[in-house]
């Protein structure tokens, strides 16, 4: 096992090493722009890798004539290196919505090339997205008996037919079989059974290892385990395995909206207290994060970081804190405290904000469904009920979410673009190395001092039914605002 974990962090390490995207939720959305068009692309990723990922683009115009889809590494040399793209399936119902269907053939940060032609001339568009096993598929138990039958049958056809071939040898038709031709058969026969036996025994031994090697790159990818210190008011947090630790470095970290490090703590079991903090990384590698003021409880820790290939993984873990009495958050960390989540199947659509304030979500009469991409949107109104005009941007953003399952089993931070970070979206698009990528602006953030409109919306799909939690973060007049929905998915 030992072997197979070291092999599995070397290919992971030569392929772009990178981690599941969230917690439960590997599908990839992505709302931008390509050149002049405004694009809404959907990656349903494959559970096995070498798999077929579908992507479902659709156009806001109706003005794109053609799409076209093709697949590189995020970063390095096969960046440059694209196959010829494949040709998008047009819908003869809905011009705008087009769909296409590509192999991912290894495991690391890849990014889907979207190419565009239409009224506006021709466009192109970069989507990062994840690549890696989410599970280990297992052989039909029939399917598997009926091949190890064959096989076997195969095997003993194998020796007699060399057996044969001995004791027929140098015969004419009819003539006695020589006794030196009966010693060479059973010579041949029992030759040719050790080495169909030694062949059967080491690709018995090769599948195994392969499955074995195959498995453990797949659990690398899991949401690796992060060891949590508190220190009188301070959290320290740094990865639980060390050998996850070796092949992603904690000093070697991208930064995503200006920060290494995004940590959500959410109270278990009610999500009644959230926080959206920023640790800062210290000399030893570890992060450091002062608390502020928090409540007493069970506290279900999610930290998103963006490795150097420009990927992010999420990591998890929990903490048990005491009451503690810190000063109030500042900068672009906030908290937030609300009821508990509801066992109601009614969903909730709006939530008061601090002056008097509102959030509403703009939420149809449809049944929330899982698996279906959607746009989650949500006005902020003031207190007189007219749209709210004094949003700012957060971290570069129109708002932050952070959607969440019940049981904690699915965890998303997602932004009005979508589910990609900006750190990766910036390699995708530059298509530059690393050493450069921290110093290029955030491509699409927001810019101090632009006005933000009251809308939002946040492109998303629920990956299994159940009880959700929908957190939607803003800032209003220099203040962090954070609103708490809850959805039932059937």
């Amino acid at each position: 096992m030992k072997r197979a974990l070291r092999l599995s962090i070397v290919i992971i390490l030569a392929l772009a090493a990178n981690a599941a995207a969230h917690v439960g939720s590997p599908d990839v959305f992505l709302d931008s722009d390509a050149g002049a068009y405004k694009l809404f692309v959907t990656v349903t990723m494959p559970q096995v890798i070498p798999g077929v990922a579908d992507i479902a683009i659709r156009s806001e115009s109706g003005d794109v004539d053609r799409v076209r889809t093709t697949v590189t590494t995020l970063s390095g040399a096969g960046a440059y290196l694209a196959p010829t793209p494949d040709t998008a399936t047009q819908s003869p119902q809905d011009p705008k919505f087009f769909t296409s269907s590509l192999w991912l053939m290894m495991s690391g940060a890849l990014r889907i090339v979207v190419l565009v032609d239409g009224a506006k001339g021709k466009a192109e568009l970069s989507v990062p997205l994840p690549s890696y096993a989410q599970r280990t598929t297992v052989m039909d138990p029939v399917l598997g008996a009926l091949l190890a039958i064959l096989g076997l049958i195969l095997s003993v056809s194998m020796v007699f037919i060399i057996r044969g071939a001995f004791l027929e040898r140098d015969r004419e038709p009819g003539e006695a079989i020589p006794a030196g031709n009966r010693r060479a058969s059973k010579i041949a026969g029992a030759v040719t059974a050790g080495i169909v036996s030694l062949l059967l025994l080491g690709g018995w031994s090769w599948w195994g290892q392969e499955a074995q090697d195959y498995d453990a790159a797949r659990k690398f990818y899991e949401p690796p385990k992060i060891s949590v210190t508190l220190d009188g008011d301070r959290l320290r947090l740094k990865p639980a395995d060390p050998d996850w630790s070796k092949a992603i470095k904690f000093d070697d970290l991208l930064p995503d909206h200006g920060h290494l490090m995004h940590l959500f703590l959410l109270r278990s079991p009610g999500m009644d207290r959230m926080w959206h903090l920023h640790p800062e990384r210290k000399d030893n590698g570890e992060f450091e994060q002062k608390l502020p003021a928090v409540a007493a409880g069970n506290y279900r820790l999610f930290a998103d970081v963006v490795d150097r290939k420009g990927f992010p993984w999420t990591m998890v873990g929990t903490v048990e804190l005491p009451d503690l009495h810190g000063a109030p958050p500042l900068g672009d960390d906030s908290g937030a405290s609300t009821a508990a989540i509801s066992a109601s199947q009614k969903d909730s659509t709006v939530f008061g904000l601090a002056d008097g304030a509102t959030m509403r979500w703009e939420l149809d009469e449809r049944p929330l469904r899982a698996g279906a991409p959607m746009l989650l949107k949500f006005v902020v109104l003031d207190r007189s009920g007219q749209p709210a005009r004094d949003l700012e941007p957060y971290m570069g953003m129109a708002a932050h979410a952070e959607i969440l399952r019940a049981d904690f089993s699915v965890f998303a931070h997602l932004h009005p673009s979508g589910s990609v970070p900006m750190a990766s979206m910036m390699l995708a698009s530059e298509k530059i190395g690393v050493a450069n990528a921290a110093e290029l602006p955030m491509a699409g953030m927001l810019m101090p001092g632009e006005r933000v409109p009251p809308e939002v919306s946040i492109p998303f799909g629920f990956p299994k039914p159940g009880p959700y939690r929908i957190f939607v973060q803003i800032r209003r007049g220099g203040h962090i605002q954070t609103a708490a929905f809850d959805a039932h998915v059937q």
